[in-house]
């Protein structure tokens, strides 16, 4: 016989209550949710870039510059081996993806060869000429591993640089070898943020060498073991710097960056902290180099050269300089996401405006509106009464999808739209199961009572079947597909869960209040 415990009626009606409570601020434009009260949700479900428009960029990772520094470090490597095995060379130097040495004794050339081959290991080929001449070059599953880590290491990166600039639902992905699709939706500074993901941001410290750069030039040359470089800030006072080449210390021992105002001088300045081995390392470096001059370098250009007044031990400093609070900022984002393995070059941009967006709102808007209306039409011409209590199951099905996608921020593209709108088609497929099982056992002459709660009974098995099969399809979709399919996917997934609960626990349920109220001896559907 027909029941439905207190338990289950607490559930279902606070399900329904709940979807209201959530879906309610997304008939609020951004200022008006700031207001409202604390106590009051305040998250929206955010539109994709195809709804709201945005930018759409193409990255193509520099490849060449990963094998290139990958060589240079097989250069440092081939001559610690051969240095350490007391074997003369010459002519040593990086080679496009490799490295080329040639050996001065003819007697040390098998030795160098045997060395080499078993210090460097199965990711390099050692090939040998008659001129005592050595190509090491990468194997070619090498070539892809290291191509394939640089590219992820830079979707990584890039997500990082993104979210903390506060865009809300980027979708970046690797593409192809080499390259990598950015979509930003609602971007309303999209140069800033090209700046923020086309920056190496390779951080390095290392010391001013004393000698100016007029003194330099009067001497026509550099001093030995240094280099030059710009100033970041093109209007400073310094416009060039002598850079000693030995690295002190690099940027990955960062741990936190963040823009503030210096309390002294009033400026803005990045404060940066590092871990225990940076922190260890640093306090060391400062502590040997008192009064010297430390260059922070970033994407090979002086960011800051301080003169190093006392001792840094406790892991943390500034990073001084011409700031801005946005470029403070900025900096601070690049410090905290890490550098990228390679340059980025953007070889495409588009950008989707809003007027396009709001042309496939309204007709997502249309298709739902029709798609909605013909289905509980439908429904009323083919059961009557128990259409309507399908058609209520429907309305509730859509408020749970909306509130689900509100409550986690989710993205609603087109293709999700579309999912919605399939949705609705699928939501009356559980309650159109069971009326049939219904009108079947009313046919055979059962009472009403029994008739419905053999309906039921019978149909959860054929009604459980097919959903999970098509959740199943959902879930891959979402697992192997990218960009507009996940979205597709997801509303799909949200739409066939609350599809069930709908059909079988709230049209149950109002079933089974209308039959108690009424006690009709006779039903017609």
């Amino acid at each position: 016989m027909l029941n439905y415990s207190k338990w289950k009626l607490f559930f279902v009606m606070s399900i329904c209550a709940l979807s209201i409570f959530f879906v309610t601020p997304n008939f609020y434009g951004k200022s008006e949710i700031t207001a409202l009260p604390n106590f009051l949700p305040k998250k929206q479900f955010n539109l994709g870039l195809d709804l709201q428009g945005g930018s759409h960029l193409l990255l193509e990772v520099g490849i060449i510059d990963v094998l290139k520094e990958k060589s240079e470090n097989l250069v440092d490597e081939v001559r610690s081996i051969l240095r350490n095995e007391k074997i003369k060379y010459h002519q040593l130097g990086s080679k496009g993806k490799g490295a080329t040495v040639s050996i001065r004794n003819v007697e040390d050339f098998e030795i160098a060869r045997s060395k080499l081959r078993e210090k460097l290991g199965r990711n390099f080929i050692v090939n040998s000429e008659n001129n005592l001449k050595f190509d090491i070059l990468f194997t070619d599953e090498q070539v892809k591993f290291l191509s394939d880590q640089a590219v992820d290491q830079s979707v990584e990166v890039i997500r990082k640089r993104v979210d903390e600039s506060g865009t809300r639902e980027p979708n970046i992905q690797k593409q192809g070898e080499d390259r990598i699709v950015v979509q930003l939706p609602g971007v309303k500074d999209p140069e800033r943020i090209k700046s923020l993901i086309g920056q190496t941001a390779k951080l390095n410290l290392h010391l001013v060498d004393p000698t100016t750069v007029e003194l330099a030039r009067q001497r026509g040359k550099l001093p030995p073991g240094t280099f030059k470089l710009e100033n970041a800030n093109p209007a400073a006072y310094e416009k060039e710097f002598i850079i000693k080449k030995r690295v002190l210390m690099s940027g990955e021992r960062l741990t936190n960056a963040s823009a503030t105002v210096d309390p002294q001088s009033g400026k803005y300045v990045v404060a940066f902290e590092l871990d225990r081995k940076g922190a260890k390392k640093f306090g060391k470096i400062t502590t040997e180099n008192k009064f010297k001059r430390l260059a922070i370098i970033l994407d090979n250009k002086v960011i800051s050269a301080p003169q190093i007044r006392e001792p840094i031990t406790g892991g943390q400093g500034n990073i001084t300089g011409n700031f801005t609070p946005e470029s403070a900022n900025d900096l601070a984002v690049l410090l905290r996401a890490g550098s990228l393995p390679a340059p980025i070059k953007i070889i495409e941009e588009r950008s989707v405006g809003p007027s396009l967006g709001a042309d496939s709102i309204e007709a997502g808007k249309k298709a739902l509106i029709v798609g909605f209306f013909a289905v509980i039409i439908f429904m009323i011409l083919k059961y009557g009464l128990f259409g309507i209590f399908a058609d209520l199951a429907i309305i509730f099905n859509l408020l749970i999808i909306i509130s689900i996608l509100s409550l986690i921020e989710g993205t609603l593209t087109m293709p999700g739209i579309a999912g919605i709108v399939l949705t609705v088609g699928m939501a009356v497929d559980a309650n159109v199961l069971v009326f049939e099982r219904i009108r079947e056992e009313l046919l055979s002459g059962r009472s009403p009572i029994n008739s419905i709660d053999l309906g039921y009974k019978q149909a959860l098995k054929t009604i459980l079947d097919a959903n999970i099969t098509t959740l199943i399809a959902a879930i891959l979709l979402f697992n192997f597909g990218t960009g507009p399919i996940k979205g597709f996917a997801v509303t799909l997934s949200i739409g066939i869960i609350s599809s069930m609960f709908t059909a079988l626990m709230l049209t149950k349920l109002v079933v089974i209040l209308w039959m108690k109220k009424f006690k009709p001896e006779k039903i017609i559907i």
